[in-house]
């Protein structure tokens, strides 16, 4: 049967919409930023343990005094572990995400109610939509809005959207119809009838959607860190590139802490805003008032004293909040003709070390220069859809000619390359020195089960995997016999330890230059063939005008230079110095150079 070009059609039909309604996406982003922005600012101007305390007494009114405490607690972990900037852009992008997902699922599921036509067109939709999976999701939504949170958010809508709309066309069906039909008999409107009589009887269910909406949400984070939406979704992901499991066991506590409050607060409103589920609620509280204990750590206050409360801790929330923001801390950094003056500049990086390393070493001589830095890390197309669309502004580690050729010949003309400031590299493949009879790509051939049929590799969008998996193995004539497994440069260099310390055979994919040629006795695999082509040279790319809008920056990067023994002292002291502290590291590179960072970045 030959084969159906439905992915073609699929990326004509995406190109199409692109050109045609590029100005109704760019009003769908402006608008979900501007709405994302103002909560975010809203929630992040508050002093965190005073933000907490109003969490908690929202808690305590819907729950009782335990859940305000538990909640408190809570919210104490999330900032003691300093993840409270990203939980409140995690909570922003989850509200918003809510927040639209209803005002599109309660009129869906209410005209679906009313009309078995339309519920029987959007059930296919719906289990369409529920079924496909969440990261498909983010491939149009980087293409149509670019890296960062907008198209986590739009990801986050469709994925969530489903159950907002089941759950309230269940609600309202559910409603018994003599009630409808002695409604109607009164002489009731149809709106009436609805609003007065089914919402009313189906808002326990309705809510239970909402709930769903919200847990969906959160479930959608880890997933929009990947294309730059920050949050705890950023810190997993950090994690995950960086194979950092302290960060990720702190930022997944951080998601339940959220995910346990909002499904508590959610199922207690539901129960509040119900008829019925508050005679429910007056009777548990009638059955605990017997029992002493119970009734303490059960206790609701009063609505009136509760919002007072919250009045209260909010004005001070917020006067605090803006004090602190006017009277923040002041930039340490020189000041001169070429200072940034606070200006803001945005670097994408890919988790290679080489990429690390020279992200964080601008983002220190950019800081130091007066700049606003913001790192993000992305994958390989996210990081070159970002630098096209104008969201990022530079990067550091793009390999030209070879390795990102598809992605170079693909967004050339959005893009302004500032030279290569390293090279030339190579890429190949490598194995311990105690592995003996494999020194080149050909001795390869026969072997497989001596690597356990495997080739340890990195990110599936890195372009050294496509030469790999396209060419090297069927050169060689490996293919079939060898399978590369897909992962993460720091996953790949964790196999290769473990390996390495058992005396394992282990193959993996790795370049020069690199420090694990260092901490390892390795041996390059030799490619008689040439199939890795030459060496590239490390470019820096920017978006399209950067240059121009910055002459300073931009005369810094196309005159940066870092000789291989610079780049892998970097490397070997970022590794030393441990994960998550990459700009400490610099700065500790920086004062063991002493005027490098005025020759790199010159006032």
């Amino acid at each position: 049967m030959p084969r159906l070009p439905l992915g073609d059609w699929v990326d004509s039909s995406v190109d199409w919409l692109q050109s045609q309604f590029s100005w109704l996406f760019d009003a769908v982003s402006t608008g979900v930023t501007g709405l994302y922005d103002g909560i975010d600012a809203v929630l992040s101007a508050p002093q965190p343990m005073l933000f907490a305390g109003i969490l908690a007494v929202v808690a305590w009114w819907l729950r009782g005094l335990a859940a305000g405490v538990l909640a408190f607690a809570g919210f104490a972990l999330v900032d003691a572990v300093q993840l409270w900037d990203e939980a409140m852009a995690t909570l922003s992008l989850v509200l918003v995400a809510t927040l639209v997902t209803l005002v599109i699922a309660v009129p869906l599921g209410i005209w679906a109610a009313r009309s078995k036509t339309v519920s029987a067109v959007l059930r296919p939709v719906l289990d369409f939509m529920q079924t496909m999976p969440a990261m498909v999701y983010l491939i149009p939504g980087i293409i149509f809005f670019g890296v960062g949170v907008v198209p986590g958010i739009i990801a986050t809508i469709v994925f969530a959207l489903p159950p907002g709309v089941r759950m309230t066309e269940l609600g309202i069906r559910q409603v018994d119809g003599e009630l409808v039909e002695a409604a109607e008999a009164f002489g009731t409107a149809p709106r009436d009838t609805l609003m007065r009589v089914q919402l009313p009887l189906a808002l326990p269910t309705i809510m239970a959607g909402v709930n769903q909406v919200i847990m969906l949400g959160l479930s959608m984070v880890v997933i929009a860190g990947m294309v730059g939406g920050g949050g705890l979704g950023g810190a997993v992901y950090r994690a995950i590139g960086n194979v950092d499991i302290g960060l990720g066991f702190e930022a997944g506590v951080s998601i339940v802490v959220l995910a346990m409050y909002l499904d508590r607060m959610t199922g207690a409103l539901g129960r509040q805003v119900s008829p019925l589920g508050r005679r429910a609620a007056a009777k548990a509280r009638a059955a605990t008032a017997k029992r002493p204990g119970a009734q303490l750590w059960g206790h609701r206050p009063q609505p009136v004293t509760a919002l007072v409360g919250v009045v209260v801790l909010a004005l001070v929330a917020g006067g605090t909040g803006f004090l602190g923001g006017s009277g923040g801390a002041t930039s340490t950094t020189a000041s001169g003709p070429n200072s940034g003056h606070g200006k803001k500049i945005s670097i994408g990086y890919i988790p290679w070390d080489e990429g690390i390393a020279s992200t964080y070493l601008w983002k220190e001589l950019l800081e130091r220069r007066g700049y606003e830095v913001d790192t993000k890390q992305l994958e390989a197309g996210a990081l070159y859809t970002g630098l096209a669309g104008g969201q990022i502004d530079f990067q550091t580690d793009a390999w030209l000619p070879v390795t990102h050729a598809q992605y170079w010949e693909k967004y050339r003309n959005k893009l302004e390359d500032l030279g290569s400031w390293y090279g030339p590299t190579s890429l190949e493949l490598a194995v311990p020195s105690y592995v003996k009879g494999v020194d080149s790509l050909a001795d390869l051939k026969g072997k497989s089960g001596q690597f356990k049929g495997r080739i340890v590799g990195i990110e599936p969008s890195a372009g050294m995997m496509g030469i790999l998996k396209d060419k090297v193995l069927k050169e060689y004539g490996l293919e079939g016999e060898y399978k590369v497994v897909d992962g993460s440069t720091p996953g790949m260099l964790a196999e290769l330890k473990r390996a390495y310390d058992r005396k394992e055979p282990v193959v993996v994919t790795l370049w020069s230059p690199h420090w694990a040629y260092s901490a390892h006795d390795l041996r390059k695999l030799a490619d008689p063939k040439g199939s890795w082509g030459k060496g590239d040279g490390v470019h820096t790319l920017a978006r399209k005008g950067f240059a121009a809008e910055n002459p300073e920056v931009g005369a810094w990067l196309k005159n940066f230079e870092l000789t291989e023994k610079q780049l892998t002292d970097l490397e070997a002291v970022i590794q030393k110095t441990g994960k998550s502290k990459e700009q400490e590291a610099v700065r500790t590179w920086l004062d063991g150079n002493p005027g490098l960072a005025e020759k790199l970045a010159p006032q």
